[in-house]
């Protein structure tokens, strides 16, 4: 063969796997849009099997447990204590948020009272109307179990039946990760390791907070009489994921309404204990979270929050923060490579410059 068939033939190749790159890259695209539907499910693996991983990696390969059994029985515990309440507890908030959205008797009452609280004319029709239109984003927001148990119950089967695989080939399942990703194998390893502390920071850490803060409001309303003090408790710690919003969101107008009540020492003390206590508590688990797997920034979280809300729902809380501090390592990690590139290649073009 003479040169010029040889080069006909590199060329040839060359554009071979041009093209297949370009049907990879398309049937890829088209197979992430037809995923879309189901992102929020694949995401939520990918979170409940870095939760998961330790527990299974101490049972099934330390202890030498079943690895099926290890598998089914993380799923069995995650369903009891994630998806179960967490559905019940919706089904609760759009009840309620039903019952008050319809009772214009209780709303009339309270533009009343505020009225003789706050020395400026309110227009009832114009908070009547803002209630109502906060109505129905919150019930938009909150999965029902009703409208939407087809695709619940689809997303349910796809994360668990996708986890459920993830883990009993855990390490086939991590090699390929390391040997398709698009760094080196040492970067692969510490995004990993970043990703794992990301999702502890985000998921445990502050929903560890979340659930403190919302316990705390529950139980505060609860000892000084307010009405539905779990309700109001389950609102918090949903709120509580929002920085800038936070527990007094709740507490203050809850205490105001007392205060306007005649009810001074429930108002007051809610008003003193979630000032001093229930927002200081934040910073004390943050501290703590922060020295065992790193704390978030509130910018990400709250950015992350816009980004998610319109893509997950209420999932969003959780899940945008995760997104763009997901983005954000993997933009780090590419600077850190592209640096050490760079740092490669001066050296190189020195030898080379160092021999002539």
């Amino acid at each position: 063969m003479d040169t010029t068939q040889l080069l006909m033939s590199v060329f040839s190749y060359k554009q071979r796997n041009n093209i297949n790159l370009v049907i990879i890259i398309a049937l890829g695209l088209l197979i992430a849009y037809s995923l879309q539907g189901i992102s929020s499910a694949i995401l939520s693996t990918l979170v409940l099997y870095t939760i998961m991983r330790p527990a299974y990696i101490h049972l099934a390969e330390i202890k030498g447990w079943n690895k099926r059994v290890v598998a089914l029985g993380l799923i069995t515990f995650s369903i009891v204590l994630i998806i179960l309440p967490f559905y019940a507890l919706s089904s609760m908030v759009i009840s309620k948020i039903s019952e008050l959205k319809n009772n214009e008797i209780f709303f009339k009452n309270l533009l009343v009272k505020l009225q003789h609280l706050v020395p400026v004319k309110i227009n009832q029709d114009l908070i009547q109307e803002g209630m109502t239109r906060l109505g129905n984003w919150a019930t938009q927001l909150f999965p029902s179990l009703i409208s939407s148990a087809v695709n619940i119950i689809l997303s349910l089967l796809v994360m668990y039946f996708l986890l459920y695989f993830m883990l009993i080939e855990r390490k086939k399942f991590e090699f390929s990760l390391i040997k398709y990703a698009p760094f080196r194998e040492q970067n692969a390893l510490r995004f990993g390791d970043e990703m794992r502390n990301t999702t502890y920071a985000n998921v445990l850490g502050q929903g560890l907070i979340c659930l403190v803060q919302g316990s705390l409001v529950s139980l505060s309303f609860y000892v000084l009489g307010y009405k539905d003090p779990v309700f109001w408790g389950v609102i918090t710690t949903f709120i509580s994921f929002v920085p800038v919003l936070g527990p007094p969101v709740v507490f203050v107008p809850a205490a105001i309404l007392q205060i306007a009540n005649g009810n001074n020492f429930a108002g007051w003390a809610m008003l003193i204990f979630g000032f001093v206590v229930i927002i200081n508590i934040d910073n004390v688990l943050r501290f703590v979270i922060a020295k065992k797997v790193g704390n978030i920034h509130p910018i990400i979280t709250v950015i992350g929050v816009i980004i998610g809300i319109p893509l997950f729902g209420i999932l969003g809380l959780v899940f945008g923060p995760l997104l763009l501090s997901y983005f954000i390592l993997l933009v780090k990690i590419y600077e850190t490579s592209t640096m050490a590139s760079e740092r490669l290649e001066r050296i190189k073009t020195n030898s080379e410059l160092g021999e002539l």
